[in-house]
């Protein structure tokens, strides 16, 4: 018999205590990867964002809009200013009194522009003909087109509170797109902005909320984003120019306290993981102080001592954290993963364990394990041989 089998041995000995253990460092396991999953699915539209294109917004808030007039500025600078080609669009904000419970993106767009600037939209020929044609046309992603039953052909009401004097706008279904690549939405909504721009106040006309540029050279997207800038410096509105990848990233910093706050909880799992496994180890050192008391008295030394007490808490840390892996990965990809994709796609259009962040779940409860049993480890191995047998007289 080794030192491990011993290990195991004393694992065995109160098998309902180490199946409760190991649910309470699986548990915490679960909600950890949910938390780091949410991260992860928060910040990828800042690492997966085409490197080619510069947003252009107000340069106060990304709420206020800018003129039409700036759009064709832009395009007619296009090739001094180092762009391909230029669009923009204006977010309308409705929702589908059929589809109540539904959010997604709607927004008014270029339809001559817009698929040449996002080239990982991918839609039918015909489709995308039937859809320049038709003022009252609209392009959905694929996601949002199962998500509410609608096929090409179907026609659409939306209603937005935006521009109230319209209550009803009618669209027809000219397209489904596809997504090739991570940094397009699939549960959008677009349709022509020259049909909301004609129908709504004559006040609120012309004006656009972002417009977006690829740029020739992707190495020089920054230096692009400030020509841009420096063009309009002298206008009414002066702008603010990004790469897709900064103007994610900007998006995200409004909600940078969310994101502390959801590390912190994190953290706080783990000190709790640890505080559960702590006081396993402490209750079974003390119940077998006697035992190590006899152990020492025939010759083990405190190294051994320690190695069992190591041991038996890196193996509950594994077993808790192996298990908390097998459940984390239906639940939170299958299940939730799934529900949130569908249902929340503009903020996370994917939403899935990663590999790293499996790892990291997995090395953290054993670091857990190790910290669980410093304290136990450390008072077995000064226990006196005496003091220890004492307790048994």
């Amino acid at each position: 018999m080794n030192l491990v089998s011993i290990t195991f041995k004393n694992l065995a000995r109160n098998r309902f205590r180490v199946v409760l253990t190991i649910l309470g460092v699986a548990m915490p396991v679960v909600a950890f990867v949910l938390l780091r999953t949410v991260i992860w699915a928060w910040e990828l539209g800042a690492e997966v964002a085409a490197k080619d294109r510069v947003v252009t917004r107000h340069k106060v808030t990304f709420i206020m809009t800018l003129p039409l007039h700036y759009v064709s500025e832009l395009q007619q600078h296009a090739k001094e200013l180092g762009v391909k080609q230029s669009t923009f669009a204006v977010w309308f904000g409705a929702k589908d009194p059929a589809h109540d419970q539904e959010y997604f993106a709607t927004l008014g767009v270029d339809p001559r522009t817009y698929l040449d600037v996002y080239t990982e939209m991918s839609v039918t020929p015909q489709e995308k003909q039937a859809w320049l044609q038709n003022r009252k046309g609209a392009l959905v992603g694929d996601v949002l087109a199962r998500k509410c039953g609608w096929k090409v052909g179907d026609k659409v009401t939306l209603q937005t509170p935006f521009y109230p004097d319209t209550p009803d706008w009618e669209f027809t279904i000219e397209g489904i797109y596809q997504a090739t690549a991570k940094s397009v939405d699939r549960s959008g909504f677009l349709f022509h902005y020259d049909y909301m721009n004609e129908s709504i106040d004559v006040r609120q006309r012309d004006q656009v909320g972002w417009m977006v540029s690829r740029v020739v050279d992707p190495s020089r997207a920054a230096e692009v984003g400030v020509r841009i800038d420096k063009m309009f410096d002298e206008q009414e509105t002066q702008t603010l120019s990004q790469d897709e990848g900064a103007f994610q990233a900007s998006f995200l910093g409004s909600f940078s306290a969310l994101l502390k706050t959801i590390h912190v909880i994190s953290i706080v799992i783990l000190v709790i993981m640890s505080l559960i496994l702590g006081n396993t180890m402490a209750m079974g050192v003390r119940e077998r102080t006697n035992e190590y008391g006899i152990l020492r008295a025939v010759g083990f030394l405190p190294k051994h001592l320690v190695g069992f007490v190591l041991g038996e808490s890196l193996l509950l840390a594994g077993f808790g954290g192996a298990l908390g892996l097998l459940l984390a990965y239906p639940f939170v990809e299958q299940g939730l993963g799934r529900f949130v994709e569908e249902n929340m796609g503009n903020y996370f259009p994917y939403f899935r364990v990663t590999p790293e962040t499996a790892l990291v779940a997995f090395i953290a409860a054993l670091v857990v394990g190790i910290l669980a049993a410093a304290v136990p480890a450390y008072r077995v191995s000064k226990l006196r041989v005496v003091e220890a047998l004492r307790r048994v007289v």
